[in-house]
């Protein structure tokens, strides 16, 4: 029984579809599809990323996704490399979370930035009374 990744790629010769055509297509790293069919699934992001990968993949060859993405999660788990999905969704959430800025300092931010356009609306309109009433911006 053949691979899934050489599978993968022996469809892809087939169709004589290059790597290049497939990341101009999908706008996936040429290295990520590379190592796809090379099976080297730790070389690839994880979780829903991973997936997006080979499901672009095959959209870009024109293949049916169902059957190959059952195919490619078998395959996962032969390999050792899938791990559990609620995992990946926990990391990918974690990170997230981290990388946010907390609502207290964006309201800060947003402020400061009114007070700052309401300090430059009075000094334009201040100098535009100047002139209009004097004749001439300063006294």
């Amino acid at each position: 029984m053949k691979r899934f990744c050489d599978e993968l790629r022996g469809e892809r010769e087939r169709r004589k579809v290059s790597i290049e055509a497939i990341c101009e297509q999908t706008k996936v790293a040429s290295r990520h599809l590379l190592a796809l069919e090379a099976g080297e699934y730790d070389a690839l992001p994880g979780g829903v990323f991973r997936k997006g990968i080979v499901r672009g993949y095959l959209a870009a060859l024109g293949l049916d996704e169902a059957p190959w993405i059952e195919r490619f999660e078998a395959s996962l788990r032969e390999s050792g490399t899938a791990n559990a999905e609620g995992n990946d969704w926990t990391e990918f959430a974690e990170n997230v979370r981290k990388n946010r800025v907390g609502p207290e300092s964006r309201t800060g931010l947003r402020w400061m930035g009114v007070a700052v356009m309401l300090g430059s609306l009075a000094a334009l309109g201040w100098g535009v009374w100047k002139f209009a009433l004097h004749g001439r911006l300063i006294p």
